[in-house]
């Protein structure tokens, strides 16, 4: 009895590693062929966290006319639509979204959005020590869903991001992927979904 449990246990924790390997390895080729179907991005995504973002964005976009305007949970609208005009940038191409509550939020709540929109890539803009959660995330979230993205750091003063913030996120996003789930309802900033227009 003994040695037949300790046999099960042993074929679910191989059967469980097997899976994981296989469902993890799909990510990577997910992002090779959205990088071949769209070898520049499309979007431009901004991570909220203050108005040095925002302003960053603004100058960045200039650059490329094209490209519509993603700001996930930044500053007020009023603030953010000023920043955009005062550089003579079109509100149609702005779209201010307020539904996540932190980072693992800025991606979950807008990549049906991408997807259903058939976007494959984008540039993805936060402060630089940010970035590396960042760009953790958003190879799971976006990443799963067939969505590559070109990282842009906004330089700062702050030091960069410990390991723990991205080691836990990288579980919340897994948790993401197999149950549709964050656990972002236990943070006391979760709210009813936002969209700001103008």
């Amino acid at each position: 009895m003994k040695r037949s449990y300790y046999l099960l246990k042993k074929y679910w924790i191989l059967s469980l590693a097997s899976f994981s390997l296989v469902f993890l390895s799909i990510i990577p080729i997910r992002i090779a062929i959205a990088s071949y179907q769209a070898p520049n991005p499309q979007v431009i995504l901004t991570l909220g966290g203050g108005p040095e973002r925002e302003k960053f964005t603004a100058d960045f976009a200039q650059n490329h006319p094209n490209l519509d305007i993603w700001i996930s949970s930044g500053i007020l609208p009023a603030q953010a639509f000023a920043i955009f005009e005062e550089v003579s940038i079109p509100t149609e191409r702005i779209h201010l979204d307020y539904r996540a509550v932190d980072t693992v939020t800025n991606f979950t709540t807008l990549v049906h959005d991408f997807h259903n929109r058939h976007i494959k890539h984008i540039y993805l803009i936060t402060s630089d020590f940010h970035l590396p959660r960042a760009k953790t995330i958003a190879t799971l979230v976006l990443g799963s869903q067939g969505i590559t993205f070109t990282p842009i750091s906004i330089p700062s003063k702050r030091p960069r991001e410990s390991i723990f913030p991205i080691v836990r996120d990288s579980g919340r996003s897994l948790l993401w992927i197999v149950s549709g789930r964050t656990g972002a309802s236990f943070n006391p900033r979760f709210r009813s979904p936002l969209y700001a227009s103008k």
